[in-house]
């Protein structure tokens, strides 16, 4: 199915997944996909698998995020997003605590496709130094990321909040996106000192976070309402201002479908104005990660709609 037969309902307002991984294990392994209760995703996705997911829950456009620490991912992501009108964006990969992440940021913006990199992204929440974020050498790279009006994703784990606020308070003049909601421990129905954590950093403007990956923080046998509190936590926290939608796909499938995911999202978000969900699936994702252009919808008016 092309882009022109996509089901169309609001030219209006873009809808975006701000937030899924495409990869292929003939090309680079994945090696945090281990043990066996992460056996369903030990195999390739690329992003024809993810077409007809996002054709089904009218989403228009997408943001691809890097999956390991290396610049050649990256590269070839820029490649998909070139080869793909529906990827509006790419977070991609370079290495922050070196010498080198001036140059290699230069090479991927003025190389092919350069235009695709909306942001960075680092894997912190795997770094043993509970502080990396603030290492002089992150920070200057952080700078760095900044000074090319480019966003940086946190992907961090609970003992990392602090280093992850301190890196952001440190380089105001950048956009700091939280993944998943920090991932809160829903399967324990936890909420302190996550949502502590949550609402210090939300205090500085310049972060935002994603409404994503919570499915698979919450476990197999998860409900909507078991995400709800710590929704409603991230909207009294950031506003709907500064929420992003994503699906985390295809490492949602661990506990449900691309359907589910967004559906769940958009349940937990009901009470929204639909000016305020229009921001939260879509503007806000334009918004902090710069899109060139933002995406044109694939979707016109009800009476127009086809198959």
């Amino acid at each position: 199915m092309g882009d022109d037969d996509v089901m169309r309902i609001d030219s209006r307002c873009p809808r975006i997944d701000a937030h899924h991984h495409v990869w292929d294990l003939t090309v680079r392994d994945q090696p945090w996909i281990t043990g066996a209760a992460m056996a369903p995703i030990r195999r390739d996705f690329g992003f024809d698998d993810l077409l007809p997911e996002l054709t089904r829950a009218h989403i228009d456009a997408t943001i691809v995020v890097q999956t390991v620490a290396s610049f050649d991912e990256t590269i070839e992501l820029l490649q998909l997003a070139a080869d793909n009108t529906r990827v509006a964006g790419v977070v991609g990969y370079v290495d922050l605590d070196s010498d080198r992440t001036a140059a290699q940021l230069d090479r991927l913006l003025g190389g092919p496709n350069g235009h695709r990199l909306v942001g960075l992204r680092h894997a912190a929440e795997f770094e043993p130094d509970p502080d990396w974020l603030v290492r002089p050498h992150v920070l200057a790279g952080l700078r760095e990321v900044a000074d090319r009006n480019l966003a940086f994703d946190l992907l961090v784990g609970p003992h990392q909040f602090g280093a992850a606020r301190r890196a952001a308070a440190a380089v105001p003049n950048g956009r700091f996106v939280l993944d998943h909601l920090g991932k809160p421990p829903i399967a324990r129905s936890e909420r302190i000192p996550w949502a502590d954590h949550l609402t210090a950093l939300a205090e500085l403007p310049n972060v935002y976070a994603k409404v994503s990956g919570l499915v698979t923080e919450a476990g197999s046998s998860w409900t909507t309402g078991d995400l709800q509190p710590y929704v409603d936590h991230a909207l009294g926290s950031f506003g709907a201002q500064r929420l992003l939608f994503g699906s985390d796909w295809p490492v949602c499938l661990l506990a449900g479908t691309y359907t589910q995911v967004h559906d769940a999202a958009a349940t937990t978000l009901a009470t929204l104005s639909a000016d305020e969900q229009a921001a939260v699936f879509g503007a806000n994702a334009i918004d902090v990660y710069r899109l060139p252009a933002p995406p044109t919808a694939q979707r016109p008016q009800a009476s127009e709609a086809r198959v």
